[in-house]
């Protein structure tokens, strides 16, 4: 059986046990990182001291995204385009997903993680600022094809998809983006995706 490390509370954990639910995986997840911490045996399996972690029939594997190609290949290959040209495009969304991840952190910890007295305004602005600039570059595309991954939900939606709940949900100003909306109320509906990415910011 998968067995998953890392607190529900992380983006990059939701994208790996949304996908293990997407498809059926039976999985065991623990707790780590956060206020549950990392002890030494976690962190001979992840000397980076960041979560996930998965061991599949002994495999261990780390990096988010590096985790999701993996189980899509080994046991969703219809969820990755097998057309190499489309598999790069898809590829090249998971990846611009860090950038976005970037742009959202200040904010997200301000607004969830730190008390309402401590709460900035210009963060909170600069926030609002740079990640509608970058949901403007994924309106265009969603303008075009339904989801990321091209014409079905695939591989590259996950990434993005966990953290455009939160940039829904985080109480700050946010441009209205259509195509975007669209395809965030298609994801609402993904069982997996309602049981483990939209669940409170914490």
């Amino acid at each position: 059986m998968l067995t998953i490390w890392g607190r529900l509370n992380s983006h990059n954990v939701k994208k790996v046990v949304w996908l293990a639910d997407e498809i059926g995986l039976g999985y065991m997840r623990h707790d780590v990182g956060g206020k549950f911490g990392m002890d030494a045996a976690y962190l001979a399996l992840n000397p980076n001291a960041l979560i996930p972690t998965i061991e599949d029939e002994g495999l261990v594997l780390w990096e988010s995204n590096a985790i999701l190609r993996y189980l899509a290949a080994r046991y969703a290959p219809h969820l990755w385009p097998q057309d190499l040209k489309l598999r790069a495009a898809a590829d090249k969304w998971m990846d611009w997903q860090f950038a976005f991840a970037d742009a959202q952190r200040d904010v997200f910890l301000m607004l969830v993680r730190q008390p309402e007295h401590l709460h900035d305004p210009a963060v909170i602005a600069r926030g609002a600022e740079a990640t509608g600039r970058l949901m403007a570059v994924l309106e265009v595309l969603l303008a075009q094809q339904p989801w990321i991954t091209g014409d079905s939900f695939g591989i590259a939606d996950i990434p993005m998809g966990t953290y455009a709940h939160t940039w829904f949900t985080l109480a700050m100003p946010r441009p209205d983006y259509p195509h975007l909306r669209a395809w965030y109320d298609r994801l609402v509906t993904r069982p997996g995706y309602a049981k483990n990415v939209m669940i409170p910011l914490t």
